[in-house]
């Protein structure tokens, strides 16, 4: 009987779970390049690395770390790959922030070129015109993964060719685990028969050739505006309330050292169950949200937080979508984790959305349509409780003095109030 082998997955629906951070080396500072540990490569690591816990929780056996998705492994994990699968991996002790029980990074030594992409429910590469040629003839994403059995040799735990992301292991593997009774672990069959119908598989061509359309002209126009980050990894959200149940986000520099942050995926076509999907251009808007503070990590920024949850409110109320698409709005968000001077009382933060900018075009098009550029501006408290105490008013004087500030949709944690 052929060997089965399992995707070995984060269990993120794990209710109360911990979340841990990349590593960081002995001074405190994050390691250069996070994403090395998922390569399927041997490395060479220099002294003791710690995890941080980014969001505190129950331990798991099992976690994948940070953005470089870095398997971090209690040593119930390490005995069963040190006995099972030796030549398969590294196994380097980390100090998990303030836990006593041991744990490990673990970083897998071997790739295999082995997914199948007749049998995959989806897979896509890289091309020239992505603009990525160090990228093109790898995968560019790959769904429903299936691989070729006979192409994996003697391995239990390796990285597909590639799809890197993916951590593939034995059927044996898996079930030492359970047997351990591994916490945190989720495994997905890669093995066996395609689990689509060849009407599912034609429906999901189609999707993805919308989602590629879309894409392809909001990153026509995203480069108007700057240089496209094309090197900050921001994880896609899956589900939701987003029209294609994608949630994006992109990263733009600009002159004078300006970030911009931009939603994508708000002017996606609607994905709807059983209905033939078609070009449009979902909510019809899309959110910018500029600063001029230096950003180090703007992945884990508090302005990606914040525009983050201003897209959520706009997916999940029609009502607030249909006032942004006709003009300005204020809506106030939840302040955890934002910088103290936004704060109101109530621990939430004040947005303007739709100011005009004289460096933004208001709107753009797409194959499908045309897509309003809504900019989101960060209040501080006192400029909101004003807007809410003048109304109409207050809000277009706030504007005014906000251009005349010379800031105009710009937004700061560190400045002062105009008010």
């Amino acid at each position: 009987m052929a060997m089965r082998y399992f995707e070995l997955l984060d269990d993120v629906s794990s209710p109360g779970r911990w979340s841990l951070g990349d590593p960081t080396d002995e001074t405190g500072r994050e390691v250069a390049n996070p994403w090395m540990f998922r390569k399927g490569e041997p490395v060479q690591v220099e002294g003791r690395l710690t995890i941080p816990i980014d969001r505190s929780g129950k331990p798991n056996d099992f976690s994948m770390a940070g953005i470089g998705v870095t398997p971090v492994v209690h040593a119930k994990v390490v005995a069963v790959l040190a006995s099972l699968a030796p030549d398969d991996v590294q196994l380097f002790p980390v100090k998990v922030a303030s836990e006593s029980e041991p744990y490990f990074l673990v970083n897998v030594t071997r790739t295999i070129r082995c997914i199948d992409d007749s049998t995959s429910e989806e897979v896509r590469y890289w091309t020239p015109e992505d603009g990525r040629p160090e990228k093109v003839g790898k995968y560019r994403g790959v769904s429903g993964m299936r691989i070729d059995p006979a192409k994996v040799g003697d391995a239990k735990v390796f990285r597909t060719w590639g799809w890197s992301i993916a951590l593939i292991v034995s059927e044996d593997i898996k079930e030492a685990l359970e047997r351990a009774g591994v916490s945190g672990a989720k495994f997905m069959e890669v093995t066996g028969p395609s689990a689509i119908s060849p009407e599912e598989r034609e429906r999901n061509h189609q999707l993805m050739a919308l989602a590629d359309q879309a894409d392809a002209a909001r990153g026509v126009f995203w480069r108007t505006l700057g240089k496209l980050d094309d090197e900050v990894i921001i994880p896609i959200v899956v589900g939701g309330n987003w029209p294609a149940r994608r949630q994006m986000w992109r990263v733009i520099h600009r002159e004078n050292g300006r970030t911009l942050l931009v939603t994508h995926g708000l002017s996606d076509f609607f994905v709807v169950d059983g209905v033939d999907p078609e070009p449009s251009v979902g909510f019809g808007l899309e959110l910018a949200l500029e600063t001029n503070e230096p950003q180090a990590h703007v992945e884990k920024s508090w302005l990606l937080s914040l525009l983050e949850r201003v897209g959520d409110e706009i997916a999940e109320h029609e009502s607030v979508r249909e006032k942004v698409k006709a003009g300005f709005l204020s809506m106030e968000v939840s302040g955890q984790g934002m910088p103290e001077p936004l704060l109101t009382k109530e621990g939430r933060v004040g947005v303007l959305l739709g100011m005009e900018s004289s460096t933004l075009p208001g709107r753009f098009t797409m194959p499908a349509g045309e897509v309003r550029l809504v900019t989101v501006k960060v209040l501080m408290p006192a400029e909101l409780a004003y807007l809410l105490e003048h109304g109409t008013r207050g809000r277009d004087e706030l504007v005014r003095r906000f251009a005349q500030d010379g800031q105009e949709h710009v937004s700061r944690a560190w400045r002062k109030s105009v008010v």
